[in-house]
C-alpha cells in the first residue's frame, strides 16, 4: 500500500494533466473537427478547463509544490457547472431553468458512447478526477518551503 501511495505522490500531477489535456483536446475536437455546436454550459465548462492544462503545465515545469492552490478553483468551478449540466441533461432539473438557448439546448444528445456516456458524462468524469486529484496533492503531497 505504501508503494502504491508513494507512487500516486510521484505521478498524480502528470495524469491529471493528461486528463485536462485530453478533455481539452476533446472538446475542440467535437468542436471544430466535428462541428457540434456547444450549449452555453459547454462553453462555461471549457473557460473552466483550458486554463488548467497551462497551470498545471506549468506547475510540473517548474515543480510547484502549491499548483492545487492555483488549479483547485478552476476544476471546483467546473465540476460544479458540469455537475448542474448532467442534472439538466439527465431530466433531473426542470427545463424552465435551463440556461441554454433554444438554438442550442443543453439536452440535445450529439453522441452517446456505448449509449450512455454523453460529453457532459466525459466531462463530469473529467472534473471529478482532475478535482479528486487535485485535493489528493494538497492533502499528500509535500509542500517546499517559502
Amino acid at each position: 500500500m505504501k508503494k502504491l501511495l508513494d507512487f500516486a505522490k510521484k505521478y498524480i500531477l502528470y495524469a491529471i494533466f493528461l486528463v485536462a489535456l485530453a478533455a481539452m483536446m476533446g472538446s475542440l475536437y467535437f468542436g471544430e473537427v466535428m462541428k457540434i455546436p456547444l450549449c452555453t454550459l459547454c462553453w462555461y465548462q471549457r473557460i473552466a478547463m483550458y486554463p488548467l492544462v497551462v497551470v498545471l503545465a506549468v506547475g510540473i515545469l517548474w515543480d510547484e509544490a502549491k499548483v492545487h492552490l492555483y488549479a483547485l478553483p478552476f476544476a471546483v468551478i467546473g465540476l460544479i457547472i458540469s455537475i448542474y449540466h448532467n442534472l439538466i441533461y439527465a431530466g433531473i432539473i426542470p427545463e424552465v431553468i435551463k440556461p441554454c438557448t433554444v438554438d442550442v439546448p443543453c439536452t440535445t444528445k450529439f453522441i452517446e458512447f456505448f449509449g450512455f456516456v454523453s460529453i457532459p458524462l466525459l466531462s463530469l468524469l473529467g472534473f471529478i478526477f482532475i478535482t479528486g486529484g487535485m485535493i489528493f496533492h494538497w492533502k499528500y503531497c509535500k509542500t517546499k518551503a517559502t
